[in-house]
């Protein structure tokens, strides 16, 4: 009999001000060599590269997707994660057999059994990897945004609400890309303070 194809999913950038939500979906073989993978929160940003460029090597499939800061103002950021999720399973090139997602909600709809798990991030390696994936995909994000406005600083804080942010959102005002429902960014509009 073969192997169940478990599907790891998680996301990355539900809490900052900008930018979208990603989420990875990865099947991993039943034999892989990926040392050191951890939930992604707890490895440096060179591991994470590193490991994200094996991850995509020696998966049997993987696939990143991601949800826009439009979609996120008009669904709420729950469900515009969940979306996110949706996404990237139905992007894997191979139908997993079960789909295991950190945190306590799996999408709807996804057609495939599932399965919340908390932390599984730092339980189960197929959410690992896709914690990685999902992770650097938004730090990408983060990192063209930097060079796009360079005066907000997005390669520092990666468009978390810091204080260096929220000065830079005072300073020169809310970019189209701004989550507009996020209430630091909701206030400034309020005032239509926006970027020149």
């Amino acid at each position: 009999m073969s192997p169940i194809l478990l599907a790891g999913v998680d996301e990355a950038g539900r809490g900052p001000l900008v930018g979208s939500v990603f989420a990875a979906a990865v099947i991993l073989p039943e034999r892989y060599d990926l040392p050191g993978l951890t939930d992604s929160k707890k490895l440096s940003e060179k591991k994470r590269d590193a490991l994200a460029v094996l991850i995509k090597e020696q998966a049997v499939s993987w696939s990143v997707a991601s949800a826009s800061p439009e979609e996120i103002a008009e669904l709420n950021i729950l469900h515009a994660t969940m979306l996110a999720m949706s996404r990237a399973v139905h992007g894997l090139a191979v139908v997993p057999d079960k789909v295991l997602i950190d945190g306590n909600r799996v999408p709807k709809d996804l057609g495939i059994s599932a399965e919340a798990v908390v932390k599984g991030d730092s339980k189960i390696i197929e959410i690992s990897a896709a914690s990685v994936l999902a992770k650097t995909a938004r730090d990408a994000e983060m990192y063209a945004l930097a060079e796009r406005y360079p005066q907000y600083g997005f390669d520092k804080h990666k468009g978390y609400g810091t204080a260096q942010h929220l000065e830079a959102l005072q300073r020169y005002g809310v970019l189209p890309e701004h989550r507009r429902d996020f209430a630091p960014v909701k206030a400034l509009l309020a005032q239509g303070r926006l970027f020149e």
